[in-house]
């Protein structure tokens, strides 16, 4: 029996190896990754210039307390306001932590800095923003909040795209709105952009803070660094983890200027946000898409996928639509779609779900047409069963 709690439904393949698009088991049976370690290693397992800087960093510095300047951490950051179009960044470890600490900012930037007795934060069904007590209150969905009342009060869960529900909710309690521009865990939904750009002029008119989780969208799993960057708006918070440091456990959640009196000395902190390892991972794999052109190699491949997916499957009355933006798709299908995710892994190929009806494709950035044919094939024979 196994020490472990028993918090994975796990599939029943032992890994042991990473290397570029696959992935190995003990048995040494080989499998195309498509799930990319559910978005995080998007320039595939061991990237040369990923691995060159960490193996740099281990020669000089592991961990070092943030009571001391960190150059590294502050390249990282000025990377980030460079592509995100924000100003301050807050580095922690995950994309649990990184919403955490924009539920956080959003309270203290109304009630410290507005003057103003705000606490509500605005979410929507189908959402998921982490497992913490604050992210899960906050994630739309009930499966991941059973067992853990009381819940954090004042946060309000809404229908996601309906521009009448968002009005009623707003009130004068409301500080801030946190969505996902595509939900991830939810089914690959994308926003509607009227509806979002409706909502961001909401929240400009009364001085509610936008705050955009890019946990699984961002660090160009989208084509573009980040997804809200394709609907015309600009948020006021944005939070990453998953594909920035990849595989290295790095979050940071990102915001206007306006917002950084309210993140004082003393008012959120980290011991292992922006260690100098997970830091220069991170900052390899920013330099690495912007200086290879990954961006738009993943608007091209994005669009390469669901045009094959969509040939593949035109007469194939299990699929409802094929979803999605750059390399995050959605196969959103007429029933359960987890015996054909275990086709597909049986065949070497490996897919999530995202809710029970639809499969997820996060293939990584390096992806080849060979491998999406080959993806596309076991997927077809999967489907086609």
């Amino acid at each position: 029996m196994s020490a472990l709690f028993e918090t994975y439904s796990r599939w029943p393949v032992k890994v042991i190896r990473g290397q570029g698009n696959y992935l190995w088991d003990v048995e040494e049976k080989k499998y195309l990754d498509f799930t990319s370690g559910i978005g995080v290693t998007n320039l595939g397992h061991q990237p040369p210039s990923v691995k060159k800087a960490v193996e740099k960093q281990l020669e000089q510095l592991w961990h070092c307390s943030n009571l001391f300047h960190i150059p590294i951490q502050e390249k990282l950051a000025e990377k980030l306001t460079e592509i995100s179009g924000c100003d301050k960044v807050f580095f922690c470890n995950s994309g649990a932590e990184a919403n955490e600490a924009a539920i956080k900012l959003a309270r203290k930037y109304a009630q410290s800095v507005l003057q103003l007795d705000r606490y509500e934060v605005i979410t929507f069904t189908q959402s998921f923003h982490g497992r913490t007590m604050a992210t899960l209150t906050a994630t739309g969905q009930d499966k991941v909040k059973l067992g853990f009342s009381p819940l954090l009060p004042g946060i309000v869960t809404i229908p996601y795209n309906d521009l009448s529900a968002f009005e009623a909710a707003v009130n004068d309690r409301t500080c801030a709105v946190l969505l996902e521009v595509i939900q991830g865990e939810g089914g690959v939904n994308p926003a509607e952009k009227e509806w979002l750009q409706q909502v961001t002029a909401i929240c400009k008119e009364k001085e509610i803070l936008l705050m955009v989780d890019e946990i699984q969208t961002g660090m160009g799993r989208t084509g573009t660094w980040f997804a809200y960057q394709q609907y015309g708006i600009e948020p006021d918070v944005v939070t990453v983890a998953k594909g920035l440091g990849s595989g290295f456990p790095i979050g940071a959640m990102m915001a206007k200027k306006k917002t950084s009196e309210a993140f004082g000395p003393g008012s959120h902190g980290s011991t292992f946000g922006g260690n100098p390892l997970a830091v220069s991972a991170a900052l390899a794999t920013v330099r690495t898409i912007e200086e290879e052109g990954i961006l738009l190699q993943v608007k091209q491949k994005g669009f390469l996928i669901q045009e094959k997916l969509r040939n593949a499957f035109s007469a194939n009355d299990k699929i409802e639509k094929i979803k999605g933006l750059g390399l995050m798709i959605g196969i959103q299908l007429k029933e359960d779609s987890a015996l054909y995710i275990t086709k597909a892994r049986e065949k070497g190929l490996l897919a999530l779900a995202a809710g029970p009806q639809v499969i997820r494709l996060l293939p990584p950035f390096t992806v080849t047409e060979e491998e999406i044919n080959q993806a596309v094939g076991i997927l077809q024979g999967a489907l086609n069963q």
